[in-house]
């Protein structure tokens, strides 16, 4: 079985590549079995003209669908508390967070407010690792130690591994919080493939690739898809690379899916 983390879906009228028909198309044609799928954030849900709240309509998207898990993300006008408080309720297992996009510090008093309650609740969280347009040292890859370390309940991937310029800070983020009673930090292994050659600023080599998995376990690494922005061949190729790499076979299928299985009970 392969489960993916990192769908990214949207109402059709937004983003007809991206909604939930078409993602169901994408895991056909790539032979994934299950999918995470996350909420649009609420400014471009409201700027395209939708009201309410984007999670309950990733709620009502998914209903019934056994092959998506939601989860959550978080308006950072609005009551924090309330706002992770709502995600549980609505059933979902995590929270995407996107440092730079949502324009938050990492380490700020606001972020903290959710990292709490996310810990206290059991919740997830899937965070944007890396480069994205915005101040670096708001959202540099090294703070989310500060994180692990001030929440040390708290479960988090870093997506992307912190691409090509921060890879070493996010390998170092995990290495140093290797020792506990669980795994709680994980490498998000999402967009991680050659996309635009030397030029791309995602892509991780295979050594690197093999690097997480010998410095930090066979139970730290899962799977992402990056959807819609990553195409049905970039994920057949992903696929297809994680099956190739000097790893163990039972390693290879944490990666795919069991990992994330575990970790979202």
């Amino acid at each position: 079985m392969i489960f993916a983390n990192h769908a990214h879906v949207f109402p059709k009228e937004l983003r007809p590549e991206g909604c939930v028909e078409k993602l169901m198309e994408f895991l056909d044609e790539c032979e994934i079995d299950k999918a995470v799928a996350f909420a649009p954030f609420s400014d471009r849900f409201h700027e395209g003209g939708f009201e309410g709240s984007p999670n309950d309509w990733l709620a009502k998207q998914i209903k019934g669908n056994d092959r998506l898990v939601g989860f959550g993300t978080v308006d950072f006008t609005q009551n924090l508390r309330d706002e992770v408080d709502r995600i549980a309720d609505l059933g979902f297992k995590g929270i995407k967070l996107h440092p730079p996009y949502q324009e938050f510090v990492i380490d700020g008093e606001e972020a903290f407010q959710v990292y709490e309650r996310a810990q206290e609740l059991g919740l997830f969280l899937s965070f944007h690792s890396g480069m994205h347009w915005h101040r670096l040292r708001d959202n540099r890859v090294l703070l989310f130690d500060e994180v692990a370390w001030n929440f040390p309940k708290l479960k988090f991937s870093m997506e992307h591994i912190g691409g090509y310029h921060f890879f070493k800070e996010a390998l170092a983020v995990m290495c140093n919080n290797s020792r506990g009673e669980f795994d709680r930090v994980f490498a998000g292994w999402t967009s991680v493939g050659n996309r635009k050659g030397k030029g791309d600023e995602w892509a991780l080599t295979d050594e690197e690739l093999e690097i997480v998995i010998a410095q930090t376990g066979e139970d730290r690494s899962i799977f992402g898809l990056d959807f819609p922005y990553s195409k049905p061949e970039h994920i057949k190729s992903d696929i297809a690379r994680i099956r190739s790499l000097d790893i163990s076979e039972e390693c290879k299928e944490k990666i795919l899916g069991k990992t994330l299985e575990k970790v979202l009970k």
